[in-house]
């Protein structure tokens, strides 16, 4: 396993981590999930991600459980939470401070925790001044109760603002951001946060690298049984496999299978290698429903240095996507 510096942090996250959205609490047991977190450590991750939003909480039960039997020794081990929704009522959501605290300390009680190391504001909150969130984030981490805060699917805009306000305070600013990265979702990570990398010393956590299963080969005969997609309350994925975007890109997945054969890996493998050449990805955050997968995709890291610039070349000539790089005008 490769260990990467979280942006411009002093902490360390393997290239590879594993989260826990979808199968924690609603698709898997306490028993699997250890089993999968497991095998994960076994194959060097120290990275585990999660989220109040997760199964309505239950995700972060089932991990703090698994924690707690299982004995590992905290300190190895990095561990995030993101806030945002937290229930139904008036103040359970959004970036109060109130909110902000409050779904920290019920995190950590689901998770049986005295701290979590990174805490996400989940989405951005046009209801709250930032400098009440940039404060609160920060009375968070001076309470011992988190290590460094970030941001997940915010804009460049919104992110430079909580920099500004945070350095304008004398507080610490977000140090990382969890956005969706794969193949065919590139335009934010490689063109819009361009500045950030150097000017605000950002990292980032990216999800979704296998693109919903999308980049797994797996939708290239149909729509297979027991996928997330035919889960309860995930319906709105099925989109992503059936609309016309979805069928073009399923097209050149079939024609990025050779491309994996050609170097002994798996397309899913090809997909995670791809995301870690990318100097600013810190981590790409894996998901499962099976040991085997979670087996499968921790062995994406020995088929990195295997994608060589020709390698890349080919891939790019099929993607087509290339996002469009700010202008040098001089």
């Amino acid at each position: 396993m490769e260990y990467r510096r979280l942006g411009s942090s002093g902490l360390k996250v393997s290239a590879l981590s594993f989260g826990a959205w979808v199968t924690f609490g609603d698709q898997i047991g306490e028993d699997v999930a250890q089993e999968m977190m497991q095998a994960a450590i076994d194959a060097g991750v120290n990275f585990f991600d999660n989220a109040e939003v997760y199964a309505g909480g239950k995700a972060e039960t089932v991990m703090g459980n698994v924690v707690k039997k299982a004995g590992w020794k905290r300190s190895d081990l990095v561990f995030s939470t993101k806030i945002f929704w937290g229930g139904d009522g008036p103040n359970n959501s959004g970036l109060s401070r109130k909110h902000i605290i409050e779904g920290v300390d019920a995190a950590l009680e689901r998770l049986q925790m005295d701290y979590i190391d990174l805490v996400f504001a989940h989405r951005a909150d046009m209801h709250t001044p930032v400098e009440e969130t940039v404060r609160a984030f920060n009375h968070v981490i001076d309470q011992g109760k988190a290590f460094y805060w970030g941001t997940s699917e915010w804009s460049a805009v919104q992110i430079m603002e909580a920099h500004a306000v945070a350095r304008d305070l004398g507080l610490i600013p977000p140090t990382m951001e969890q956005p969706q990265y794969h193949m065919f979702h590139r335009e934010r990570v490689e063109a819009e946060y361009a500045r950030l990398y150097q000017e605000a010393g950002m990292g980032t956590t990216i999800w979704s690298p296998l693109a919903s299963g999308l980049l797994t080969g797996k939708y290239n005969a149909g729509m297979p049984e027991g996928t997330r997609a035919n889960l309860a309350g995930y319906e709105w994925l099925k989109k992503r496999f059936t609309d016309e975007t979805a069928i073009e890109n399923i097209t050149k997945v079939g024609k990025l299978l050779p491309i994996a054969e050609e170097i002994g890996c798996t397309m899913a493998q090809l997909a995670l290698a791809w995301t870690l050449k990318n100097p600013n990805v810190s981590t790409t955050m894996t998901g499962a429903s099976r040991v085997e997968q979670v087996v499968e995709n921790m062995k994406a890291i020995e088929y990195v240095e295997k994608l060589t610039p020709d390698v890349m070349e080919a891939i790019e000539t099929i993607l087509d996507n290339k996002p469009a790089q700010e202008t040098d005008w001089r």
